[in-house]
């Protein structure tokens, strides 16, 4: 008889899949209810079982080899639409992964694809997040970033990744870059960074800017451990103490850490792929004294089921307190976890809520 898939941490995403009904998980698992005898896809609308007689098992086949029969609801042996959508969606991004001139128009894409391009936008934003064109210029960033890394000069690597002008590489990188495409392949070499560090009631503080805007704020045990850090983060990048300069920012700091409103017009000098960019644009718009789950954040930007990406966002956050990532709880209420320490986000959010009521 074939045993259920090895039981593991992985086990508790696959119940947490379970109960949010997640589509994307169609298709990697099914579970089975002891108590029934039947088995079900992820996604299934019957009443959730206990959890202690649920198993899970890498596909119909395994599931029925340990004596369970499918379930006529959701019929786990029938391909879903989604799976067959995620499988176009498949298709379309590895071919824009190739970046082939053919497909370089969503009119282009869809006709390798064989649906209409309104059917495929759809499709494609559904089940990523992006459209394809949005997609597309994220890979070219990715591409162009790792010519610069190789060492290539600017103009090769613009081309290589399918620039088509100077004017749009700078127009299109600076904002991702946080520099330009030349002082981004030094690893930030010419890139001047002011930092500063104060004592707060939650510990020492670190923020630092470029001349476009802040670019860090973490906390740490000490200055020097908070120097250290930001030494490793921009190894190339000429780091000087900030004199004055950064008093506004430090300011906003505080006022962030006794719970009071950061004023989004202060300027931010961030890398970020869109997918963060969204999460970050989100976390933004909580009022402080309020809470959202990973997951509703994952709704508010057109991912459903992908709150565990959304945490991953947040622990990338590298600016804290400015994008409150602390803002963002588990499902259940409970506060997660946060990359400056639970007790810190405890106690920002009690300090946010005092202000509030």
């Amino acid at each position: 008889m074939t045993a259920a898939l090895p039981r593991a941490r992985s086990d508790t995403h696959r119940w947490r899949a379970v109960m949010a009904r997640d589509l994307r998980a169609d298709g990697r698992f099914v579970f089975a209810v002891r108590t029934t005898g039947i088995y079900c896809r992820p996604s299934c609308a019957a009443r959730h079982p206990r959890r202690e007689n649920v198993s899970f098992f890498r596909d119909p086949d395994a599931a029925e080899r340990a004596g369970f029969r499918a379930c006529r609801r959701c019929h786990p042996r029938e391909r879903s639409a989604h799976e067959a959508q995620a499988e176009i969606v498949r298709a379309a991004r590895a071919l824009l992964d190739r970046d082939d001139q053919e497909v370089r128009s969503l009119d282009g894409l869809a006709r390798r694809i064989g649906y209409s391009p309104w059917h495929l936008h759809r499709m494609f934003k559904q089940h990523t997040g992006l459209t394809p064109a949005q997609y597309r210029r994220g890979r070219r960033l990715q591409r162009f970033k790792h010519h610069l890394k190789e060492g290539r000069q600017v103009t090769d690597a613009m081309y290589d990744s399918g620039y088509g002008s100077s004017s749009r590489v700078y127009q299109q990188t600076g904002e991702s870059l946080g520099m330009t495409p030349a002082a981004y392949g030094r690893g930030g070499a010419a890139v001047r960074i002011e930092w500063t560090t104060a004592e707060t009631p939650l510990g020492t503080v670190l923020v630092a800017a470029t001349e476009r805007g802040i670019c860090s704020v973490r906390f740490g045990r000490s200055p020097a451990e908070l120097e250290r850090e930001l030494a490793r983060e921009f190894p190339d990048a000429v780091r000087e103490p900030a004199g004055s300069r950064l008093r506004v920012a430090v300011r906003t700091v505080r006022a962030a850490i006794e719970g009071r409103a950061v004023d989004p017009a202060l300027p931010l000098d961030l890398q970020a792929s869109a997918f963060q960019r969204k999460v970050w644009e989100a976390l933004r718009a909580i009022p402080a004294g309020e809470t959202r789950s990973y997951g509703e954040i994952a709704r508010r930007i057109g991912r459903p089921g992908a709150a565990r990406a959304v945490g991953r966002a947040c622990a990338t956050n590298p600016v804290a307190l400015l994008i409150p990532c602390h803002r963002v709880v588990r499902a259940d209420g409970a506060p997660g976890e946060y990359a400056w320490g639970t007790t810190r986000k405890r106690a920002l959010l009690e300090r946010e809520a005092s202000k509030r009521g």
